[in-house]
This record gives structure tokens, C-alpha cells and sequence, in this order.
């Protein structure tokens, strides 16, 4: 069932969670998400990122609580996405060096002559901003080298940010994110360099799946620092939908005997998961052109073949989001009501609570989502302010600012 509202749009899952689908699906659990924590523990400057507790606008709306789990925090990259790269870029360099993942960690990758074979290691990847800075910070960790190609469009800022983070160089092209992605396929494959992405397809699994594992420190931590508290409504934006993909499948085995109300959230204009779910076939389908919406880390064209099945499959709402609805999202994370604190949300990052902030002032929307006094809703800050002047004038309204 399709709804159609201002600025956005909802399709319901009617048949979530069909048995017979059951074995297509990776293990994003407990069990991979503790060698994933062990690594990413061993990195400088590891730290939980907070659960920010919004509890005076959750009771002003009527219901238990909201919690967002604030990436803005994450290893100083303003962004969730180091988690991804450095855990994938740890688990290649293991498997190129014939190490065994489980009993090394980032400490042995300090020694000399490890770090002078990964010298000779070079990676490339395509990203919209925070994919690249996380690629290229963890290229620096190791010792390693990295290009990075970003789509039309990407803002310069966020290719600096690229830069600056680690060792890698970062390319703004005139291709889109699907062909941004196969450029870089095809000058790994034209000069032995490696590709580290968190797409999917025939013949390249493996790398993108270490990349969703990555991921499952972020859930991992939310699910310990909620204790006792379920979440019965989780929001997870999506581009590719390698991050809601792992996070979703880790939360729903956590939350087994009472699982959330799963949605899904992504750009109107790029919303390939929308899409491929509304088809009904089963399959991935593509946005083509060259989607535009200030969404840039959200601005992808096909789903992650990985997770898709996942997502197809236990997603209850697909929600498509007009831009509007993610800067009202930026600005009541700034703009906190009594004495809970303000969250960094850019552009990527607050699209989630943007649409709850909507469906909760909905009585309709209230029903549909089932909503009631007991309902506590979990999301995800992406990231900070990774386009500066762009969050200046979303946020304040900075006249002198200039729109990216």
C-alpha cells in the first residue's frame, strides 16, 4: 500500500518477513559484531559514540522516548562511514598478508615491516563524502594509499574533507554515483589497485560485506547503552542501504522476541530502495541520470545487493523524503526543546528524525506507524555538519551563505 503526503511519501510492507526467504540473509549479529568491536576498539582515539536521549521532545509528542545515536562523534570524521572502511580495509590487508583476523588487531599493523608491505597497497573507492574520508583516514592508520572518485555535483568542501583525513587524493567527476563506482572498478582491475566498496554485484561480495560489518559496532554499542530500553520503532536512512541493511538485520536479532517497526528512509529524487520495493519483483532496480538532492551521502542509484534482501524482506514502511523534510529534520536537532542537548545533524544525517518529527504531529500517521504512549523510536545521526556552509544556511538561515 502506497500513501502519498507533502513532501513525502510512504510505501507499506504488507508481507514482512517470509520464511522461505530466511536462508538468503548474512549474519550481521552478536557473534560477527564482537570481533568487529575487538578491532575497532584497537584503533586511537576509539570511543562509543553517544546515545543522545531526547527526552523532553519525546514526552512533549506524547510517547516514551527518542534516542539518536550521534555518529557527528565518530574517530573526529564527522561521520559514521570509518567504521566500514577501516574494518574492510583490516580484514583485506589480513587476508593479503595471510593474517589470521581474529587474533591480530590495528596494534600489529604498527610494526615496521608490516607497514612497509602495505606501502605497496593501493585502494580506490567512489563515494559521495563520508565513504572516501573513512577510506582515506584508514588508508593513513595502515600505511596504505587510496584514490577517491566522487559523482557530479559533490560538494568541494566534502573532497578537501577527503584529503585532509588520511592519504588518499579525491577526484569531483561528471559521472553519477553507479558510474563513479564502475570507473573505479575498472582502474582497480586496469592497475592491481584494490576497490573497497560498499556496493555489491556478481563477483564482488566479499570486500562490501566486511564493510557492513563495520558498521555493526555503531548498532552493537546503541543496543548496549538502550539497557532495558526496546526500541519498538527504528528509523535508518539509506543510500546504497549497506548501513540499514546491517543495522537492521543486527537490531532485529537482538530484538528477537520483540521486534521494531522497521522504515526505511531515503531522497525522493534517489530513492532506489523505494523503488526496487515498490516493483514487487523481488529484484534491485536503478534510479538512472543524476539524481540531485542535498542529500549527498544518500544519493545513490542501486541498492547494495547484500542487504537488499534484508531490507525487501523485514522492512515494514519505505519512506521517500523531499529535501525539506531533512532540513526541518537539521534544525530541530539543533534547535532542542528544554533541557535536551542539541545534536550536529547535516544533511544525510537528519532526514530520519525530520520525517518522525512529521509523523508524530499526524494522527493519521501515528495510527499507521502504530504509535502509542509505549513507543520508543531508535535513529541514526549519520553525520555532522560535512558541508559547513550548506548546514550554516539550512540551520541559521545565513543570508551571506551561499547554497553548494
Amino acid at each position: 500500500m502506497e500513501y502519498w503526503f507533502k513532501d513525502f511519501r510512504i510505501l507499506q510492507n504488507e508481507k514482512p518477513f517470509p520464511a522461505n526467504k530466511a536462508k538468503r540473509y548474512p549474519s550481521f549479529d552478536k557473534t560477527v559484531a564482537a570481533d568487529v568491536i575487538r578491532f575497532h576498539k584497537s584503533l586511537p582515539g576509539y570511543a562509543p559514540a553517544p546515545l543522545a536521549a531526547l527526552q523532553e521532545q519525546a514526552s512533549a509528542f506524547g510517547i516514551k522516548g527518542i534516542y539518536c545515536k550521534d555518529e557527528s562523534h565518530r574517530f573526529g570524521l564527522n561521520a559514521f562511514k570509518g567504521l566500514g572502511g577501516s574494518y574492510a580495509m583490516f580484514r583485506i590487508l589480513c587476508e593479503k598478508l595471510g593474517l589470521d583476523y581474529k587474533t591480530v588487531d590495528y596494534r600489529y599493523f604498527q610494526k615496521d615491516e608490516v607497514r612497509k608491505q602495505c606501502a605497496k597497497i593501493h585502494f580506490v573507492t567512489a563515494t559521495d563524502g563520508n565513504h572516501g574520508k573513512g577510506v582515506s583516514w584508514a588508508a593513513k592508520l595502515f600505511g596504505c594509499s587510496a584514490t577517491v572518485f566522487m559523482p557530479k555535483g559533490s560538494v568541494e568542501a566534502r573532497r578537501v574533507a577527503i584529503e585532509e583525513a588520511g592519504n588518499a587524493t579525491a577526484e569531483i567527476t561528471e559521472y553519477n554515483y553507479d558510474q563513479a563506482v564502475e570507473h573505479s572498478w575498472n582502474l582497480a582491475r586496469k592497475n592491481d589497485w584494490i576497490l573497497i566498496q560498499d556496493t555489491a554485484w556478481d563477483g564482488y561480495e566479499q570486500y562490501p560485506e566486511w564493510i557492513i560489518d563495520g558498521y555493526l559496532t555503531l548498532a552493537a554499542e546503541a543496543a548496549e547503552q538502550l539497557g532495558n530500553m526496546i526500541p519498538t520503532h527504528v528509523f535508518l536512512q539509506a543510500g546504497v542501504g549497506a548501513m540499514a541493511g546491517g543495522v537492521l538485520e543486527f537490531l532485529l536479532s537482538c530484538y528477537r522476541d520483540k521486534p521494531p517497526v522497521m522504515t526505511i528512509v531515503e531522497p525522493t529524487e534517489a530513492a532506489c530502495i523505494y523503488l526496487s520495493a515498490k516493483c514487487g519483483d523481488g529484484r534491485c532496480h536503478s534510479i538512472d541520470g543524476n539524481p540531485v538532492t542535498i542529500m549527498a551521502g544518500l544519493n545513490c542509484g542501486t541498492p547494495c545487493r547484500i542487504t537488499w534482501p534484508a531490507i525487501r524482506d523485514k522492512t515494514t514502511f519505505f519512506c521517500a523524503c523531499d529535501d525539506i523534510i531533512t532540513e526541518e529534520g537539521m534544525r530541530a536537532y539543533a534547535n532542542p526543546i528544554g533541557s535536551d542537548k542539541a545534536v550536529l545533524a547535516g544533511e544525510s544525517g537528519a532526514v530520519t528524525y525530520g520525517l518522525v518529527n512529521r509523523i508524530l504531529q499526524d494522527k493519521t500517521l501515528r495510527n499507521l506507524f502504530r504509535i502509542n504512549a509505549d513507543s520508543v523510536v531508535l535513529l541514526v545521526n549519520t553525520e555532522g555538519d560535512t558541508d559547513p556552509e550548506g548546514y550554516q544556511r539550512i540551520v541559521y538561515g545565513n543570508p551571506h551563505v551561499k547554497s553548494s
